[in-house]
């Protein structure tokens, strides 16, 4: 009766030793990847800093002095001030040389406008479009059009 019991404990052994190595081998092979892993992703994130992308280019502004203009219905008025986004440095100096024609034609369109469409977000849209196309054409033949961005509303009122 003894032998069997001792045969019993000994085929137990035998079973739970393979089986320890072999969760000790996984486990150091896990730890191994993983510390190889961890050196490598600074390697990667350096690569990356190393060559930092250009920043953009600083915006041009050009700020207009306010236009207060009578609108198509000759008892509105409309007080608006305007920044203008440009392309780049060279746009803004011949929009400053030129700067009487640009608040004629600027002028001519804003009289031309109704109340009742600019006081809508939409009608304010339209008329930041309509600004961009009015000013694209050259000012003087010969000149490069002027690429007008963006159109900022500094001040706009409507009475």
């Amino acid at each position: 009766m003894t032998d069997t019991v001792t045969k019993g404990k000994g085929s137990k052994r035998k079973i739970w030793i393979p089986l320890l190595v072999l969760i000790t081998l996984a486990a150091c092979a896990v730890a191994g990847y993983s510390y190889w892993r961890m050196q490598q992703a600074p390697a990667a994130g350096e690569t990356a800093h190393a060559e930092p992308p250009p920043p953009p280019p600083a915006p041009v502004f050009f700020p207009l002095d306010t236009f207060t203009v009578n609108l198509g219905d000759a008892d509105r008025v409309l007080y608006i001030g305007i920044t203008l986004r440009l392309k780049d440095e060279e746009t803004r100096q011949r929009i400053n040389d030129y700067l009487p024609e640009v608040r004629s034609r600027l002028l001519l369109l804003l009289s031309r406008q109704d109340a009742t469409v600019l006081a809508t977000d939409e009608g304010k849209q339209k008329l930041m479009e309509a600004i961009k196309q009015t000013l694209a054409p050259p000012l003087v033949p010969g000149q490069p059009q002027q690429v007008v961005t963006d159109v900022l509303y500094t001040a706009f009122i409507l009475r």
